[in-house]
């Protein structure tokens, strides 16, 4: 990732005089902050470049009677669902256990099954995790802060 690497370089060094444990607390403040902010864009259904995401296909107009449809990824943003943890190294955001399958093959518009017996579908690209522009200052925004 060459779009960090000024990143890295200028705080490397600052972080480094950190302790581990106050490393790690801001790792996980910084972890729990981002998961939100990836929650509220994957509500609001927009990319991390803020253009939208391509709507679901049509459905059938005699299609089941009395169904609520819920919106797009409603369970996946969920606190059970996407984690964020943080360590002395690293601030992690990622989807756990099945719904990992599940968001890969949107994140990167793969081919996937919606159930068992059915035929083989291509996902429209949505791209459910990602950094923008303003989560990188608010990343920087916080190191900073924890190093004054």
């Amino acid at each position: 990732m060459d779009e960090f690497a000024p990143f890295d370089n200028k705080l490397a060094g600052l972080i480094a005089a950190l302790s581990p444990t106050s490393r790690r607390s801001m790792a996980v403040d910084i972890a729990k902050k981002l998961r939100q902010r990836q929650q509220q864009r994957i509500k609001a259904q927009k990319a991390p470049d803020g253009t939208a995401y391509a709507p679901r296909k049509p459905q059938p107009i005699r299609g089941k009677q009395g169904r609520v449809k819920r919106e797009m990824f409603a369970k996946l943003r969920t606190n059970r669902y996407l984690k964020a943890r943080g360590d002395d190294n690293e601030a992690v955001v990622e989807f756990t256990g099945k719904v990992q399958r599940i968001a890969r093959v949107h994140q990167y518009g793969l081919k996937d099954k919606p159930a068992r017996n059915h035929t083989a579908v291509v996902y429209s690209v949505r791209p459910l995790l990602g950094v923008e522009k303003d989560d990188i200052n608010f990343i920087e925004e916080r190191l900073l802060d924890s190093l004054r």
